[in-house]
């Protein structure tokens, strides 16, 4: 994904809110399986709270999410993380391995581990949608309100039944110019043609059994 489609004129110009996104209050309806949930707190001082849901049936996943005090207008790549040898956690500050006083999404991988799901508004909800850019929420208003029924591979599923799958979303205004850039962070360490502040997380939830 080109780094451009981040840029906020970019994003204002080319990205809605399609998709399955709707209120993330109540509790989901027409699901039966495992419900697990998640209280969204702060990475990076972004101030991001939040909670998220995921009721967990066979393969099938029905996740809803509310998030707010997101950077408005732009997109926020937001995922399901699970691992076998993470620590199935969100990460800290001592992760901050070269002390640059913020945390990367590789620095936060071994807490939370690698990409599941991706909560995309539409298409495709693997871990090859990481950096979907636009297909992500864009935060209208600083909050996000999402909903999608999909599917994930049956050891995934398990690991989110088991209480040891992450909810992290991604973005980071540092310099709180209205836009991802390079100059506050520098370029990602996902893809450097991407801005550190696009994919650097700014909330984190351990999903739990309720």
């Amino acid at each position: 994904m080109a780094g451009a489609t981040l840029l906020s004129g970019v994003v204002a110009a080319g990205l809605g809110t399609a998709g399955m996104v709707s209120s993330a209050s109540g509790a989901p309806t027409g699901v039966d399986g495992t419900q697990v949930v998640a209280d969204l707190n702060p990475l990076n001082n972004s101030g991001v709270t939040g909670k998220a849901k995921v009721v967990v049936d066979g393969r099938k996943l029905h996740v809803k999410l509310n998030a707010h005090r997101l950077e408005p207008g732009l997109p926020h790549a937001q995922h399901i993380h699970f691992g076998k040898q993470a620590l199935n956690e969100c990460p800290n500050v001592e992760m901050d391995a070269n002390g640059d006083f913020r945390l990367t999404t590789a620095e936060g991988q071994p807490a939370y581990g690698p990409v599941r799901v991706s909560l995309t508004e539409r298409g495709d909800t693997s871990a090859d949608s990481t950096l979907a850019v636009n297909r992500f929420p864009t935060a209208p208003d600083g909050h996000i309100h999402y909903e999608r029924h999909t599917r994930t591979k049956q050891f995934v599923a398990n690991g989110i039944k088991r209480g040891n799958a992450v909810v992290v979303i991604h973005g980071v205004d540092y310099n709180n110019n209205g836009e991802y850039d390079f100059r506050s962070a520098g370029r990602s360490e996902l893809d450097p043609a991407l801005p550190a502040e696009a994919t650097d997380p700014a909330t984190c939830g351990v999903l739990r059994l309720k």
